[in-house]
């Protein structure tokens, strides 16, 4: 691939060729990505520039997100702004990313909406007005999307607090509960739903907030004529805890065990996405025995995950004893995590650098007895639910969707692979040490509900490979970097000499300074892509914290595959989607 700045500067002159007159500026950032700040007049030109008109074409839109710039003291090359929106475009074909940026000024500044160019743009404008009070022109239903409708304020603005205890005692007397309960009643008029149809009334159905089918608080308002859907409004936020605020008041440090609860079934895999974003901000190299520890323990959640999404997806469908099976081996692998790391669901073990210890004695035997022991189950797992005639007739045909369309709407993961398309973070763009191992790329061809469980069901097979090769190859040395901005520093010498004592309490308490900048690190998740976007601001935390989350991309396309099935397919193509609620919220 070329370099930041070379394929940063090709890019400018195709688009001064474009739109003669234009200024554009580029950025340099630590991540490599080619960042061009576009005025706010030309984004959507530009955008549809790059998504359908640049040859090889930058397909998906990744994340759209913005920054509070007010605070900031380090922006040098940067155009002046209060605020930034940030625009993440990939190309597959190129295996290459852009940023754009747009400046905006003022305290409540609007920009033009994206949503004509990408659909997928809809739900990411509704989460930045919400959490920071930017208006998008254009955009066909602009209204809070995460935060309750009666809350007053931004929450990501720099000027919203942080903490409950800067904010006044909470109350709830009965005309404020009478006024959030009335925020709540679903209007179909509001978002351009008809009630009665051309011979027959539509029915409006909450499904939710405590459904079985939606596996935490979701709730789904259905336009419903009979059973059949005719539309699906999703209403998401009840997980919302505001990650990303935490993540500006923490500590670089600090904050690793709040990704655990992100995707709360991924475990450590929310802290390697952290990890390596801060890593690349700082430089780290983390060495080769960490590595692929990590790698392991990622491994060993992503099976984790997957036991947790096969049982409960049978289960929705009418299977019962699967899901006990599944969950007895699910804990088999928990136990080896809990030997390993102290933890089991949320271990928090990863640590800028490397991993909070070595591994202990015994692990070795603990996983080679699982490695032994899963393949019989998985073979059969296949026979009582994949060759299950009722179990096919109850997934094929539901919910499919092209890999043009999935790229359209941002899916990744095994979502994508299911339509035929063979991409995977850990094989296009290795990151610690994926490429010294030796696995396949799952993939199916239809892209419906069977396929996406076909998909999953021989990644587990692929995982468990992946974790066999760590068990042989564990490679000798140390299990955290040297690196000064290591975080925390390696214990061993804190109670031989003063300097490494106070080194230690400082690392903990108040973390490291970590440089200026930006970096974003995408991983393959147990539910597809997610990343850290982070901006340093030369500071003992993030001056902002970005979560991309693959559930979040994933529900906001259910509405398009969910018109014409009835309600028992929905409970299927839901959890053929694998999403995690508070994955999707933050």
């Amino acid at each position: 691939m070329k370099s930041d700045s070379a394929t940063a500067i090709n890019l400018v002159d195709d688009l001064k060729g474009r739109f003669p007159g234009v200024p554009f500026t580029i950025q340099h950032t630590q991540d490599g990505v080619p960042t061009v700040w576009v005025p706010r007049e030309q984004i959507v030109p530009v955008l549809a520039y790059l998504k359908n008109e640049v040859i090889p074409p930058y397909k998906m839109l990744f994340d759209l997100t913005a920054i509070d710039e007010r605070h900031r003291d380090h922006r040098e090359g940067q155009p002046a702004s209060d605020f930034t929106v940030v625009y993440h475009l990939i190309s597959f074909e190129r295996n290459a990313d852009i940023r754009l940026k747009v400046a905006l000024s003022g305290d409540y500044p609007s920009i033009p909406s994206a949503t004509s160019v990408f659909p997928s743009a809809n739900w990411y404008e509704r989460e930045v007005w919400d959490l920071f009070g930017l208006r998008f022109d254009g955009h066909p239903h602009l209204r809070r999307i995460l935060m309750p409708m009666t809350w007053s304020g931004h929450p990501l603005r720099k000027e919203h607090p942080a903490r409950a205890t800067e904010m006044g005692q909470f109350t709830l007397p009965d005309a404020r509960e009478i006024a959030e309960q009335e925020a709540l009643r679903f209007n179909p008029a509001e978002w351009g739903l008809a009630e009665h149809g051309e011979e027959s009334d539509f029915m409006f159905l909450n499904m939710g907030p405590h459904h079985p089918g939606t596996h935490g608080l979701l709730r789904i308002i259905l336009q419903l004529d009979g059973e059949e859907i005719v539309n699906a409004v999703p209403d998401i936020g009840f997980h919302h805890r505001g990650a990303e605020k935490m993540g500006e008041r923490q500590s670089w440090h600090t904050f690793i065990p709040y990704t655990d609860r992100i995707d709360y079934l991924g475990g450590v895999m929310n802290n390697l996405a952290y990890c390596l974003a801060v890593e690349k901000l700082a430089g780290i190299e983390v060495p080769e025995r960490a590595q692929v520890i990590r790698v392991m323990l990622a491994e060993l959640f992503r099976i984790s995950s997957h036991l947790v999404w096969y049982g409960t997806f049978v289960q929705d469908i009418g299977m019962m004893s699967p899901v006990f099976y599944m969950f007895n081996d699910r804990e088999r692998v928990l136990r080896i995590v809990q030997a390993i790391t102290g933890g089991r669901m949320h271990p928090s073990w990863f640590r800028i650098g490397g991993v909070a210890q070595d591994l202990p004695k015994g692990w070795e035997a603990m996983v080679k007895e699982f490695v032994d022991y899963f393949p019989k189950r998985l073979v059969e797992y296949e026979k009582a639910v994949l060759r299950n005639r009722i179990f096919k007739a109850r997934t094929k045909g539901v919910g499919p969707y092209t890999t043009s369309e999935a790229i359209e709407w941002g899916v990744t993961g095994a979502g994508l692979r299911a339509t035929g398309f063979e991409w995977d973070f850990r094989k296009a763009r290795p990151y610690s040490g994926y490429d010294r191992f030796e696995f396949e790329i799952p993939t199916a061809h239809s892209g419906d509900s069977y396929d996406r469980a076909l998909v999953r069901a021989e990644e587990l097979r692929q995982s468990l490979r992946i974790v066999k090769q760590c068990l042989e190859n564990m490679p000798a040395g140390s299990y955290k970097s040297d690196h000064p901005l290591a975080t925390p520093p390696r214990k061993e010498r804190t109670m031989k000499d003063i300097e490494t004592l106070i080194t230690h309490f400082l690392g903990v308490t108040w973390g490291p300074v970590m440089p200026a900048g930006e970096a974003c690190f995408p991983i393959e998740a147990t539910k597809g892509a997610n990343s850290y976007y982070l901006v340093s601001d030369d500071g003992t935390n993030s001056y902002r914290t970005r979560i991309r989350t693959p559930s979040f991309a994933h529900l906001q396309m259910v509405p398009s595959l969910s018109r014409g099935i009835m309600i028992p397919d929905l409970i299927v193509l839901l959890g053929s989607v694998d999403f995690v609620l508070a994955d999707v919220d933050r």
